[in-house]
């Protein structure tokens, strides 16, 4: 009989002959703080294994191979498992599930559904890992992208395709910002991450801030804070690989992920459990490129688009710190959130003269940029004389800008500041800042 014969005629077959297969099992041969060692299994970085016995078996990821074996991190927890344990290959990497079916759906680091809603409607399973689009073939950011907040599509426009990064410290008003774009924005499809936030706040993002007609048409991919430290990482790569999915059909995406810091830290717990050595501020060396394979794969493609708005939680408010610093270097752009602003009731609290979008020159024609270019001006006058103006010092006339800066003071900061429920079109948000340019009377 030739070796045709025994082809399989169907996937059901193929599957069932995979099954009937022997299956190599390995040992546990070590458990060390968040890793596992795993001996006898013939498998690469990257690949799933199931380690326990049947019913009780945690799935983990390959991180790290040595000639001994291979070094997991598991995707749940390790109360109970010892060494000696079985362990098998799955023999496939993680697959992330795609279509139009998740808008709605809320899902988990490793795209499962995790809302109650049921099964989910998947049009296709793709490999987590996609190619990051070649610089050469991208296209270039000519168009503005709406968000929905005057502040940002004014004096920070953000352009579709653009990578733009909030900072701010804690309690600042990052994820409400969030949620006012994701309801505001007129990209077609939203995709959010919520990666390490606490339990509790989850709902009240999903139900308060991002309200049903946000959740509508957005996809929620969450990993909370007490999750092992490669669901957190997968979560924003879940995330990215979703949103890259809809960019490949040609649609304009928008991705929020809250917050990247908390991915860098969990690429940390990683990698000093694998033994790489601390540097700046004890992050090991593989974080910082990791940040940059993350954020490059964001961006415009042949054709469709994802644009990023991505938090950055600054240590003790200090925006020089190294992640802070790193992202700033990759991105396009960035929004800075001030503390002064958030407790003294101005929301958003958005430092517009400390925020600046790379493409905004681009994506903009020229009389709105010069509207912006003068609201920024008269700002700037104001705060170079601030501590004149404090103690009575300045003398009127001095200076037209921060004439024009005091005698308009509420109708700037009328523009400046929006209600969480407010929504404002980007073109009602340029006409409203040509009439207050018109105002201050300079030129």
């Amino acid at each position: 009989m030739t070796a045709t014969a025994w082809r399989p005629r169907s996937a059901g077959f193929a599957a069932a002959l995979r099954t009937a297969a022997p299956q190599r099992v390995g040992r546990v041969s070590s458990v060390l703080g968040l890793s596992v060692e795993i001996s006898g299994l013939d498998c690469g970085v990257g690949d799933l294994v199931s380690i326990g016995d049947p019913g009780s078996a945690v799935d983990a990821e390959v991180v790290a191979a040595t000639r001994e074996g291979v070094r997991c991190m598991p995707f749940g927890r390790l109360t109970g498992l010892t060494a000696g344990a079985p362990a098998r290959s799955k023999g496939t990497p993680l697959l992330v599930p795609t279509g139009t079916g998740l808008f709605g759906r809320v899902l988990d680091g490793l795209g499962r559904p995790i809302d109650g809603k049921g099964p989910l409607d998947i049009e296709a399973l793709v490999p987590l890992d996609h190619e990051t689009p070649s610089a050469m073939l991208r296209t270039r950011i000519d168009t503005p992208l709406q968000l929905g907040v005057r502040a940002l599509d004014t004096l920070t426009t953000v352009g579709r395709g653009q990578r733009m990064g909030l900072f701010a410290g804690s309690g600042v008003g990052k994820s409400s910002l969030l949620s006012m774009i994701a309801r505001g924005t007129d990209a077609e499809v939203s995709v959010i991450a919520l990666v390490g936030e606490r339990g509790r706040e989850v709902r009240e993002f999903l139900e308060d801030d991002l309200g049903a007609e946000g959740l509508a048409r957005s996809i929620v991919v969450v990993s909370t804070s007490d999750e092992p430290a490669l669901m957190r990482l997968r979560a924003a790569f879940v995330a990215t690989r979703i949103a890259e999915s809809f960019r490949d059909r040609g649609a304009d995406v928008m991705l929020m992920m809250d917050s990247l810091t908390r991915v860098a830290m969990a690429q940390r717990e990683i990698g000093l459990s694998v033994g790489e050595p601390p540097a700046t501020r004890g992050y090991p060396p593989s974080t910082f490129s990791l940040l940059a394979q993350l954020l490059e794969r964001a961006g415009t493609g042949e054709r469709g688009s994802v644009t990023g708005m991505y938090t950055v939680l600054v240590d003790g408010d200090d925006h020089n710190e190294p992640i802070a610093d790193s992202a700033r270097s990759i991105l396009d752009g960035h929004v800075v959130l001030d503390r002064k602003l958030a407790v003294s009731g101005h929301f958003p609290s958005v430092d517009a003269l400390a925020s600046i979008s790379r493409v905004a020159s681009r994506v903009n024609p020229r009389e709105r940029s010069d509207a912006a270019s003068t609201l920024r001006r008269v700002m700037a006058a104001r705060r170079a004389a601030q501590d004149l103006l404090d103690v009575g010092a300045y003398q009127r006339g001095s200076n037209p800008l921060v004439d024009a800066a005091v005698d308009n003071e509420d109708a700037i900061n009328a523009f400046l500041q929006q209600r969480m429920d407010e929504q404002t079109p980007a073109e009602t948000a340029w006409a409203q800042l040509h009439q207050l340019t018109r105002m201050l009377g300079v030129s």
